[in-house]
């Protein structure tokens, strides 16, 4: 049996941010990796994955990116490498290749078992990250059994999909950008699309991720949210990283001759319904990302730089097709591939403690998990906007350590 005051379950960018703050503060931990550091970028993305937000915003404890293209977007291998470099420049004790498969409480702490052995630990960090299951609706069980039944997580680019047709349903980051790319590779396309949060890549000359930093967007605090639950349940950006900032939302898709229907409500037999509340859903959006728009023309305005941008505009509105069809019958061999990018849910299979809901999510209080001595990192809106991006990882990793240090001091007294 080891012991050690912090165990730390991950090695990504929360956990290796965490690492560098307990580091700093003299606490002795480990950090327990089931594969590699940055395992889930290195084997749970598809090929193209670019980051969503620019490199210089990929900012952790004493380290930055310090490339020569601070505007672009790295790539999966570049994610990797970055963390990896961060990982032996912070001289992070990763343990790799190490899986834990329970955690429970011990009288003084935690008892967290491995296939390398046990380990006691007086305090706990989840941070085993926010995206481990692909979530797939109920109604995935009605498909025809010739479909091919994909997840994000399984797919990696369009050669590898079967002949034929694809409907890709969920319109947030994921949806929109393999719909796009395998609309791309020649393949007909429907993008079954429900709430979705639509923005542009650029407006005003700048990132909208360089805006809603400068806005103070991304620093807005989880206690100062009315509704915390739904924030957190929000769809993320439409987004896509590529090296020309393009915009990607469903104006652009349906001129590449992607087909955009509504959200998936029922399937029975191979036959599909889609929601008719697309014309909604679009009309939510816009109205939202002006209001978006509207806050940063404000905060320009009200912080004397307005003359240092190009003048404020606004966006088509999103175009709606009055044919739009509300059903199909998927036995027709029209669409030979089903992705669901429907969401992802963490995996805490191994965590024999009683801090679940009865949907299975953590009970925290800005990632204070409710019990002694633990925490979680990197859900998203754990404490701030940003929290579930490298970039937020930073901050609260900070907050979390001081609270950390603050209990064992306490319990020394």
């Amino acid at each position: 049996m080891r012991h050690v005051t912090t165990l730390i379950i991950g090695a990504g960018q929360s956990g290796l941010a965490t690492s560098k703050h307990l580091t700093d503060r003299s606490i002795d931990h480990v950090l327990i990796e089931r594969g590699e550091v940055a395992n889930s970028w290195q084997t749970e993305r598809w090929d193209s994955l670019r980051l969503l937000t620019p490199n210089w915003q990929s900012r952790l404890p004493g380290y930055a990116y310090d490339g020569d293209d601070p505007d672009g977007y790295m790539s999966v291998t570049e994610v990797v490498g970055y963390l990896k470099r961060y990982a032996g420049a912070s001289g992070a004790p990763v343990h790799v290749r190490t899986k834990v498969t329970r955690v429970r409480q011990v009288d003084g702490g935690y008892k967290v078992e491995t296939d390398q052995g046990p380990w006691r630990c007086r305090t706990l960090v989840l941070a085993s990250g926010a995206c481990n299951i692909a979530t797939v609706p109920a109604v995935a069980a009605g498909l025809p059994p010739e479909i091919a039944n994909l997840t994000p997580m399984q797919y990696r680019k369009p050669e590898e999909l079967p002949d034929g047709g694809v409907m890709v349903v969920g319109a947030s980051a994921t949806g929109v950008q393999l719909a796009r790319e395998i609309r791309a590779s020649g393949r007909s396309v429907i993008l079954a699309a429900g709430e979705h949060v639509r923005v542009p890549r650029i407006y005003r000359g700048r990132d909208i991720k360089w805006w809603m930093d400068a806005i103070g967007a991304m620093d807005l605090r989880y206690d100062a949210v009315d509704d915390i639950d739904r924030a957190r349940r929000l769809p993320s950006l439409q987004l896509i990283g590529t090296p020309g900032r393009e915009t990607i939302e469903l104006n652009s898709l349906r001129k590449a001759g992607v087909e955009i229907v509504g959200r998936l409500a029922g399937m029975h037999d191979g036959k599909v319904q889609f929601s008719a509340a697309l014309p909604n859903h679009c009309a939510l959006a816009d109205l939202k990302m002006n209001r978006l728009l509207a806050s940063i023309d404000a905060w320009s305005l009200a912080s004397g730089q307005e003359d240092h941008f190009p003048a404020p505009h606004r966006f088509e509105p999103t175009e709606i097709d009055p044919h739009t069809r509300l059903g199909m019958d998927l036995n027709d061999g029209s669409v030979r591939t089903v992705i669901w990018a429907t969401g992802y849910r963490p995996d805490y299979s191994w965590l024999d403690v009683p801090v679940l809901d009865r949907k299975g999510r953590i009970r925290h209080d800005g990632g204070v998990v409710a019990a002694p001595g633990m925490y979680v990192m990197g859900l998203p809106f754990m404490r701030r906007r940003k929290s579930s991006f490298i970039d937020g990882a930073r901050q609260d990793a900070a907050d979390l350590a001081a609270h950390l240090n603050l209990g064992l001091r306490r319990s020394a007294a």
